[in-house]
């Protein structure tokens, strides 16, 4: 495991717990969490559905608010940033892996991958310059003008991955995101994550309930009934 001390987080959390209202009660999705995320590790939450995970993870996206507790992201909290600012960081800095791609129909492989340099302005040449480069090192090259519906599972996870990391994101987040492949085709995401941490020096946080991940992560933490724990 990498010696974090010399690093500031590019995510954190502080003591953070998030309650859902609705039918006359209270669910407690997050209880009382507290953690940092730096540059140049992997880390795995692993737990069952309905463990906290995707609200974890939107929350440490800056994508909702916690109920108690302080979110920071890149160094300064959340909440100070304007709703604006907060979706620069998110297109430029966090890149995100789903299980269910979310790829557009509309367009093609090279187009999907392209679009979210567009958020950060970058020039025509230089996205599709980038582009190239992301799929020939996915072994994805042949797809560049296939839409996704007529790609294979693991093909549009591919693109997926080229298209999370398109603006060199410090931080990678992805939610289960083996959940929708085979097992070799999962692994190979996952190896494919785990490279790109180690020569780019990005962070990457994935949840899953897929224990195998556990191989490729610099640390492994468990999320059951909304507690976080190092122990399963």
């Amino acid at each position: 495991m990498i010696q974090v001390q010399n690093y500031q987080p590019v995510a954190m959390l502080e003591s953070v717990s998030k309650i859902y209202q609705g039918q006359g009660r209270e669910t407690s999705a997050l209880k009382d969490i507290s953690f940092q995320a730096y540059p140049g590790e992997v880390i795995l939450f692993l737990g069952p559905s309905g463990s906290g995970k995707s609200t974890f993870l939107t929350i440490l996206a800056g994508l909702q608010p916690p109920t108690t507790g302080e979110a920071w992201l890149f160094g300064q909290k959340v909440i100070n940033y304007s709703s604006s600012e907060l979706q620069k960081v998110r297109a430029a800095r966090i890149g995100f892996i789903f299980q269910t791609f979310h790829l557009l129909d509309a367009l093609n492989a090279m187009e999907n991958i392209m679009m979210v340099m567009k958020f950060t302005r970058t020039k025509k040449r230089d996205s599709r310059l980038r582009t190239v480069q992301l799929m020939e090192r996915f072994g994805i090259a042949n797809l560049a003008k296939a839409y996704p519906r007529t790609m294979s599972q693991g093909e549009k996870q591919r693109v997926a991955v080229a298209r999370a990391l398109a603006n060199n994101a410090s931080l990678i987040i992805a939610d289960e995101p083996t959940g929708s492949l085979a097992t070799d085709q999962g692994m190979n995401i996952v190896k494919l994550l785990r490279e790109s941490t180690k020569t780019e020096n990005r962070c990457v946080i994935i949840a899953s309930h897929d224990q195998r991940i556990a191989e490729y992560a610099d640390r492994v933490l468990y999320l059951k009934d909304g507690k976080l724990s190092d122990k399963n």
